[in-house]
């Protein structure tokens, strides 16, 4: 299997800190064969609106010539690819789909992370202890994947981090989502900075053992996602180490690629 990830955040999103070149550097170094940038993408909101979590407008041709630059620059060390961590926006998704096309991305992955967008609504990771997000949540997912423009389902169980506690209702989206993604060959991805964040507050955000032992019943396919936000975050090995063993004892379908647009 080899050592790949797709899911790797810059500066730019105002959550994460360092070079791009360190990130480069870091992959390399330990191994990894394959590196995506996948930053938070930029929306053209139509309403006044200033995002903490994405990289703004007028910096996405930067961040486009960075990767390609570092693309050309360590091709014979790794590929590295073009990629962006997307929303299902309904009222932008023709935006995206022609930003895409004309910057050439490689991929774009999926992060469920707002209903219909930030400028509207509150992280989901806040608000799904509410049984109507979590509804929304759903809708999303599924609404997103298909339209068929994602590589994959980022941390699909992020809605634990409000919910905290493992019940009905969180096993009923867990089932829909996995029984989706087992019908229309959806990946799933294990992030690692999820592992990192719930060992830092000591409770358990995700992965989440019971969505992932749902998943095992439907023998989905997963990608292990660094969800760099800094590039000590690619020397990680200990996490990766757990997530190779969780996913072999739930008999996942562990994949190391996704399809390129």
């Amino acid at each position: 299997m080899r050592k790949t990830n797709f899911h790797t955040h810059t500066y730019r999103c105002k959550h994460a800190k360092g070079l791009d070149e360190d990130y480069v550097l870091a992959a390399i170094g330990n191994g990894y064969e394959v590196l995506g940038f996948s930053d938070h993408v930029p929306w053209p909101y139509k309403k006044p609106f200033k995002t903490n979590t994405r990289m703004d407008m007028d910096e996405l041709d930067d961040y486009v010539q960075s990767v390609r630059y570092l693309k050309e620059k360590y091709r014979d060390q790794i590929e590295i690819l073009l990629g962006f961590e997307c929303e299902y926006f309904p009222e932008y998704m023709d935006y995206l789909k022609r930003m895409i096309e004309e910057v050439h991305a490689d991929y774009i992955i999926f992060g469920n992370h707002y209903y219909l967008s930030d400028e509207l609504n509150e992280y989901y990771g806040k608000n799904t202890d509410q049984d109507i997000f979590m509804d929304h949540y759903l809708t999303g997912v599924i609404d997103g994947l298909k339209t068929g423009l994602y590589a994959y389902l980022c941390h699909p169980d992020l809605f634990m981090r409000a919910r905290k506690v493992f019940d009905d209702k969180a096993r009923e989206i867990s089932e829909m989502i996995c029984a989706y993604a087992k019908e229309n060959d959806v990946i799933l991805e294990y992030n690692l900075e999820g592992m990192r964040q719930s060992e830092e507050v000591k409770a358990a955000y995700y992965p989440c053992p019971e969505f992932w032992q749902i998943a095992s019943t439907y023998h989905n396919k997963v990608i292990i996602g660094v969800d760099a936000h800094e590039a000590g975050s690619l020397w990680r090995n200990d996490y990766r180490k757990q997530a190779l063993q969780t996913i072999e004892e739930l008999d996942l379908e562990l994949v190391d690629d996704i399809k390129r647009r």
